[in-house]
């Protein structure tokens, strides 16, 4: 197959269901070599098995492209090693990692448990950095033995790690984090002929149905915002070598919409050129808040 993601080696984690799934098929009907990776499990993490994955693969193989299934942990430090392994031994070549695997366990900031918390961070924010860590010592490797590197990192973070969302602590946490880790990822590895972009799309997934309920329903006619395969046509662009110039941003894609997120920048500043007295500082805060933009509301307040 040709198109814009033409002969480059592409991993997708949590492939195997939802926007995962779409991103793989998207990259192949581009013409990536797709490594398929997903665990099986629940929607909250539980159990698991190599069916989704599999079933992804026989659906690229379809379309007259590549795929290969993997069933690594990817918050696993040596699984990860091998995930990014695999793609290189099968493909001779790896340029993009589209991480994307995570799970859910809602809870009220006062009922989450050390266990929910401990799973969520793992998955999430773990999972992006180790399988992203390994991929960016293969291709330091690459530019230190003289060969050209046009790589890119699609990390997922979410709308919940940009504003917030009510009984989502742990996941806006992680995801919160992902943002961040972009940031630093691609000051630190443009260097190396990296870009590192995340993504927070808002799609209908087994993660967005139950929280959001009938606003994630198809329409009985018409376009369907909330479809999941909405978000990879965007995703492929970012993997191809036509975004090299683009890094280090946040991105929301919805529909047909794509925002791209300012961050937080430092707007409104006083200084008063000595140290503060405690006393003076009540009248300053009220000053400043005063000039500053209005807090966006977090999901679900």
């Amino acid at each position: 197959m040709t198109g814009i993601c033409e002969g480059r080696v592409a991993i997708v984690t949590g492939a195997g269901r939802g926007i995962g799934r779409e991103h793989a098929l998207e990259l192949a009907r581009q013409g990536a070599k797709v490594v398929v990776n997903d665990l099986g499990v629940s929607n909250s993490g539980e159990g698991g098995g190599g069916g989704p994955a599999e079933e992804v693969v026989r659906a690229i193989r379809a379309l007259g492209a590549e795929a290969v299934s993997n069933g690594a942990d990817v918050a696993d430090w040596e699984q990860a090693q091998a995930l990014v392994r695999q793609a290189i031994e099968e493909f001779g070549r790896l340029d993009v990692v589209v991480n994307n695997a995570g799970f859910v366990r809602d809870r009220m900031f006062v009922s989450c448990s050390e266990e929910e918390w401990d799973a969520i961070i793992r998955v999430h924010l773990k999972g992006h950095f180790c399988v992203a860590r390994h991929a960016a010592a293969y291709w330091r490797e690459q530019i230190k033995a003289g060969e050209a590197v046009d790589a890119r990192i699609i990390n997922t973070s979410s709308g919940a790690g940009v504003l917030g969302s009510v009984g989502q602590s742990s996941y806006s946490a992680a995801k919160a984090g992902v943002a961040t880790l972009t940031l630093v990822q691609a000051a630190e590895l443009r260097r190396y002929g990296v870009t590192a972009n995340a993504i927070c799309p808002i799609a209908r997934t087994r993660m967005t149905e139950d929280v959001f309920g009938d606003t994630m329903k198809a329409p009985d006619t018409g376009f369907d915002e909330n479809d999941p395969s909405n978000v990879s046509p965007f995703v492929a662009w970012l993997a191809s070598s036509q975004s090299r110039e683009v890094t280090g941003r946040v991105w929301e894609v919805f529909g047909g919409t794509i925002t791209v997120f300012d961050g937080y920048r430092r707007e409104q500043t006083v200084d008063i050129g000595k140290r503060w007295d405690a006393a003076e500082v009540g009248p300053a805060i009220e000053e400043l808040l005063r000039k500053a933009q209005p807090l966006v509301k977090a999901y679900g307040t």
